[in-house]
């Protein structure tokens, strides 16, 4: 399992890739709703996270089980670090750079002890397994947000109907 997790963070590597390379320059600033991310908040986001949230906690419980983990608050880091007014080519570069780093850091593990577990007050216990899961499972759902970002964008500014393509729900 631990095999193809990293198999697919590594294939999830090419789709970000072509998905942030893809952006138009009228992209990366749009919303649909005010509330919502754009593809520059989302980019950087990831950024971080990869960096600051699933690489760091899985390398400290797998060097130590019952290591305390530091919280995190990823949501406030939107508006805390000024996601929208940073620079996309400089965050996805960046970006994709983790990525790679945290690939290549995951094949150099060998014999790690993925359930080692800090047991979290409020989550109880939080392997290093689960951990390396729930980063496969950001990607998918940041990849989703991505795509439905360009749909949306597509649907606001063309002046054709897509009902021929289908139903995006």
């Amino acid at each position: 399992m631990i095999e193809s997790i990293m198999n697919e963070l590594e294939a999830n590597y090419k789709i970000f890739k072509r998905l942030l390379k893809s952006s138009l320059k009228t992209q990366i600033n749009w919303k649909l709703k005010p509330k919502d991310w754009n593809m520059l908040e989302v980019v950087y986001h990831i950024r971080d996270e990869e960096r600051e949230d699933f690489r760091l906690r899985i390398e400290l419980l797998l060097k130590e089980a019952s290591a305390p983990l530091s919280d995190s608050d990823p949501e406030s880091w939107v508006e805390d670090r000024a996601y929208a007014l940073q620079d996309f080519k400089k965050v996805r570069k960046e970006f994709l750079k983790e990525r790679r780093s945290s690939i290549k850091w995951l094949r150099s593990l060998h014999k790690s002890n993925w359930d080692n577990a800090y047991i979290h007050p409020k989550y109880g216990a939080m392997s290093a397994r689960m951990f390396l899961v729930n980063c496969l499972a950001h990607d998918y759902l940041r990849i989703r947000q991505m795509i439905k970002l360009k749909y949306s964008y597509l649907k606001t500014h063309t002046k054709k109907s897509m009902k021929y393509a289908g139903d995006w729900e």
